[in-house]
């Protein structure tokens, strides 16, 4: 329970809060890097903790990631401050001539911290939200994304390796060569989401997705049909969180896109439980992971098509009122 309500506060929420309150441009691009860091961690510190559970047992590596956490605590407390007012400036591609929310362009107010309540303000937006359908569709594909990224391949690829004949650390090794490709991945998907309809940039990715996974069991799991899942897979394993953030601001404003896109990540989470259960009691009954994969590769598929039926015209009549 701790676990997930931390890993859920400091996870891509609160990436989406810094990236809408430090900049006005740009914001897709950084929110790609953002999170591409990600990536970064799986391939820094999957191989390394999986060989040491192998040698050691799982207790030294809870000690690891505890400790690594600690780390970042100073950190952020000392370096990061809250807005650009707290430092005396103004967040990135906004005019310096802007003191004043009526004079700034859409997308800046200088602060973007939310006041009162923060309980009531979440279920506020989310009441907005409910109302809203471009918030299920978001929230639809994100709950497809959850359960084809951390549910499914998150889980259980190091399980389906070893049921292959794969050892622990060779399919740690594989998840961090994802991470790799993620990472140039996510990044570019954050370059492509300031220029290109993210609706088509979801299309892409969810499609993708579905097709890498639908071939991953017929893979025969050499080296080489790994390697080439590995590379498809990755690339956009966590890049639909730069587009997804952009749709909701424009369909809610920057002000409450934050912490609508916290309920839409929260929809994530519950399509990656789903799967990590489904895809396990698949595996117990059957003997075999396969059919979760399919499943899961053509609902992808079916991700892909919803992004397209998100709509844009009331979203940017909602953006130009903010």
């Amino acid at each position: 329970v701790v676990s997930g309500i931390g890993s859920g506060c400091i996870t891509n929420v609160l990436s989406a809060v810094i990236v809408n309150r430090w900049f006005v441009s740009h914001r897709g691009t950084v929110m790609g890097v953002f999170a591409a860091s990600t990536s970064t961690g799986t391939l820094v510190f999957v191989p390394v903790l999986s060989a040491i559970s192998l040698d050691h047992g799982w207790k030294p590596v809870v000690l690891c990631v505890s400790l690594a956490m600690a780390l970042l605590v100073p950190l952020v407390y000392f370096l990061l401050p809250e807005t650009p007012a707290d430092v005396g400036a103004i967040p990135i591609g906004a005019d310096s001539s802007m003191v004043a929310l009526a004079d700034a362009p859409a997308g800046y107010s200088p602060g973007l911290r939310q006041r009162g309540n923060p309980l009531k303000a979440a279920f506020s937006a989310l009441g907005e939200g409910i109302r809203s359908g471009s918030f299920w569709l978001l929230a639809s594909t994100f709950f497809v994304c959850g359960f084809t990224t951390n549910g499914l391949v998150g889980t259980h690829m190091i399980a389906l390796c070893h049921d292959h004949g794969m050892d622990a650390v060779a399919a740690g090794g594989l998840l961090a060569i994802m991470g790799f490709f993620d990472l140039v991945g996510t990044t570019a998907s954050g370059w492509l989401t300031d220029r290109i309809d993210p609706r088509k940039l979801l299309f892409a990715y969810y499609g993708l997705r579905g097709l890498s996974l639908i071939y991953l069991p017929f893979a025969n799991f050499t080296f080489f049909g790994l390697s080439l899942f590995a590379m498809f897979y990755g690339l956009d394993w966590i890049a639909t969180v730069p587009p997804t953030l952009a749709i909701a601001n424009r369909a809610f404003g920057t002000q409450k896109a934050p912490i609508l896109f916290g309920w839409i990540f929260a929809s994530h989470q519950v399509g990656a439980a789903a799967a990590a259960f489904l895809a396990g009691a698949s595996r117990t009954a059957t003997g075999s992971y396969f059919d979760s994969f399919i499943i899961a590769g053509f609902v992808a598929v079916g991700a892909a098509l919803l992004a397209l039926m998100i709509g844009t015209k009331g979203a940017q009549q909602v953006q130009a009122a903010t």
